[in-house]
């Protein structure tokens, strides 16, 4: 029960071939490194999205939202 040879190595991967074939498998492998890259461009861009500061009034203070667009005007 040791360690695997070379040929036992060999002869899996023979196997997965014929069970997959070769361009099954090498699109499998193509999408697993879409995906990663796609969740690494998430996390990416989860770091960089940051919220809006929130601006409150003063307890107890209105404002008049009339007078607010006369000065502006």
């Amino acid at each position: 029960m040791g360690s695997f040879s070379i040929w036992h190595w060999l002869v899996v991967g023979i196997i997965i071939l014929l069970l997959f074939g070769k361009g099954r498998f090498s699109d499998m492998m193509g999408d697993v490194a879409k995906g990663i890259k796609s969740f690494k461009k998430g996390m990416a861009e989860d770091d960089e999205v940051k919220p809006a500061p929130r601006i409150d009034a003063a307890p107890g203070a209105t404002v008049d939202v009339e007078k607010q667009a006369d000065k502006t005007s």
